[in-house]
């Protein structure tokens, strides 16, 4: 039982880390590349993208025990596939979520890609694919093993505490975001 309460709120904070580091991503590209200028990049107040936590769980689930506990000459021979993976799971992810919100919202919260050369009824598009690809390999192979090391510098007790407020933070701004807003 011990192991299964470890394993969530390891998981709690993978997502919530995954998903500040998404938002940084996306403000990164709208003000450093695109120039476009500072915006909010999520459905949420606050400075995290869920939908790159629930993405950074598919790539653990599905695609990191491929290379998990493997000596890095082995690590490498799957690079290919884990970046497939990274893109083909991203990918989808981001097409179906494009669909519930715009069933729930009225439209997705990201820009349309009618202008990408190739895309999907402009919701998904080649380009980002690979972006997600390359970023989901990046995250596989160097900062998860850096965010378990970090994870499991804490006690039981401290990382059910700390899942316990990321998702009353997380709690809270869905309902400020969705409902009083």
């Amino acid at each position: 039982m011990k192991k299964k309460y470890e394993n969530i709120s390891n998981y709690v904070m993978y997502f919530f880390l995954y998903a500040i580091i998404g938002w940084l991503y996306e403000v990164f590209l709208e003000v450093v590349i695109y120039k476009w200028g500072f915006s909010n990049r999520g459905v949420l107040f606050g400075p995290w993208l869920p939908v790159y936590g629930f993405g950074a769980l598919i790539f653990i689930f599905l695609i990191y025990p491929l290379i998990k506990n493997k000596n890095y000459p082995k690590k490498l021979i799957y690079i290919p596939l884990v970046f497939l993976g990274c893109m083909l799971a991203a990918t989808a992810l981001e097409l179906i979520t494009s669909y519930i919100c715009e069933l729930f919202m009225g439209s997705w919260p990201w820009q349309t890609y009618a202008d990408y050369k190739i895309n999907f009824q402009a919701r998904i598009a080649l380009s980002p694919s690979i972006r997600f690809g390359l970023g989901g390999t990046i995250f596989l192979y160097l900062l998860q093993p850096l965010f378990e090391k970090l994870c499991n510098k804490f006690n039981l007790k401290q990382r059910k505490t700390i899942s316990i407020i990321i998702i009353s933070i997380l709690f809270i701004d869905c309902l400020y975001s969705f409902i009083i807003k």
